[in-house]
């Protein structure tokens, strides 16, 4: 079976984890085809996608270029394009010490940020009760986490290797969710101005041309969703 593409990607419109795929499958000029699956109608739990990613959640991937290898875990993902597709290094570091930072760092992201940032957006946009102790304990994780990623931030450019990775690209859609949802209307935080290093990261890292072609996209998606 042949595929006009290099990988197909089973994504969802709104959901951050498949974008931070996006972005570095466009990062690196590679060709691929987005499923968008329906989370309303269960398409993420269906016997075609549980097939290929047994957790039933997204992004999974399918590298067309490798006998359709399927890997799933968006940061596993990531590793992945690196180490079979970043031949130049260019998210990717050379020194093993740089190598096992970028793995902290993308750990931190999956344990530290994703979790947090996505149960604060769950329990302030779709919980069925509110339950304002429970934002604000996802509210104040994500500051902590803010906190963290400042005070290492403001002493150096990028995260790890003095350029941008695929450690920083991983906590792009996430910021996006805190600036814009969750820390926005947080009574005494503001983020730029509390958080000017990791503002000013996050900001450089959505003008990238790459990233801004892929966000580009997603705004289609969802006025049209």
């Amino acid at each position: 079976m042949s595929h006009g593409k290099q990988f197909t990607l089973y994504t969802h419109v709104g959901g951050p984890n498949g974008w931070k795929v996006a972005f570095v499958l466009e990062e690196l000029g590679l060709t691929y085809e987005s499923k968008y699956l329906d989370f309303a109608k269960g398409e993420h739990k269906g016997p075609e996608h549980t097939k290929l990613n047994p957790n039933g959640r997204i992004p999974t991937l399918i590298d067309h270029q490798n006998n359709d290898f399927v890997i799933w875990e968006s940061n596993a993902i990531l590793l992945y394009l690196i180490e079979k597709h970043d031949k130049d290094n260019k998210l990717g570091v050379s020194n093993e010490a740089d190598k096992y930072k970028l793995l902290q760092w993308l750990f931190f992201q999956a344990s530290g940020q994703g979790p947090y940032f996505g149960q604060a957006f769950w329990f302030m946009r779709y919980h069925p009760e509110k339950l304002p102790s429970a934002i604000e304990r996802y509210q104040k994780e994500a500051q902590r986490v803010y906190s963290v990623l400042e005070s290492v931030l403001s002493k150096q450019e990028w995260l790890v290797g003095d350029k941008p990775t695929i450690a920083d690209i991983a906590f792009i859609t996430w910021n996006r969710s805190a600036f814009n949802v969750i820390l926005k209307d947080v009574p005494g935080v503001d983020v730029e101005k509390d958080y000017p290093s990791v503002y000013k990261w996050h900001k450089k890292l959505e003008e990238r041309p790459a990233v801004q072609k892929v966000l580009g996209e997603q705004a289609k998606l969802l006025a049209n969703h």
